[in-house]
């Protein structure tokens, strides 16, 4: 199994969406099949990643008590992806494993990207690895709402509602930003738990067949 090379996998999708539970499924049947899996996210448990999360809980703000501004939060989500990278994605893929994670690049060029230049953020992400596939789990803005609302948790910097219908608008200006350099695969995400990784495991499958897998 060392032989084969790593691949690098990324869900993305609005709050709500389902990716962090399809990450977890997707990488446990490729655990079955005999694949050295490692699972991530961004942002990340990394010192940079612990902060964003602090900051997406309104727990990291400014001394006047208002939230970090958004370039701060885009630069600090690019310098967080460059220390990811480089503390666990380019190490397992070196040593051929395949890597999921929930959320990449493909967020902040539709999370920031809803109030900051799109140009902008590719250009303070320019380094980051382009994913060997990216699978948009796609959900209505409505479904993503009624899901958040059912995990009873307070809500996020960028989970309202409004916003979100932006940001699900910008996810798709995203996708066709990045269709040349990227393949990005959208899979319907309104059905079953089931369903919905089935339809994901299925272009994940073909990729893996490409080296072996």
């Amino acid at each position: 199994m060392s032989r084969r090379r790593g691949r690098f996998i990324v869900l993305e999708g609005l709050d709500g969406a389902g990716t962090t539970t399809q990450t977890e499924r997707i990488a446990a049947v490729l655990r079955e099949r005999g694949h050295r899996v490692l699972t991530t996210r961004e942002p990340s448990d990394g010192p940079l990643g612990t902060q964003l999360r602090q900051a997406l809980t309104r727990r990291l703000v400014r001394p006047d008590g208002a939230p970090l501004t958004p370039e701060t939060l885009a630069l600090m989500f690019a310098a967080d992806r460059t220390d990811h990278l480089a503390s666990s994605i380019l190490p397992a893929l070196q040593a051929g494993q395949v890597v999921l994670s929930d959320r990449y690049l493909l967020s902040s060029l539709a999370y920031q990207g809803a109030t900051l230049p799109m140009a902008w953020i590719d250009e303070i992400n320019a380094r980051a690895r382009s994913p060997d596939l990216t699978l948009f789990v796609e959900v209505s803005t409505r479904t993503a709402a009624r899901r958040r609302a059912g995990r009873g948790s307070p809500e996020e910097l960028f989970e309202a509602e409004a916003l979100q219908r932006k940001i699900a608008k910008k996810y798709d200006e995203a996708i066709v930003r990045r269709a040349v350099q990227d393949h990005i695969v959208r899979v319907s995400g309104e059905g079953t738990v089931d369903a919905v990784t089935a339809a994901c495991l299925a272009p994940l499958a073909k990729l893996l067949k490409t080296v072996g897998g």
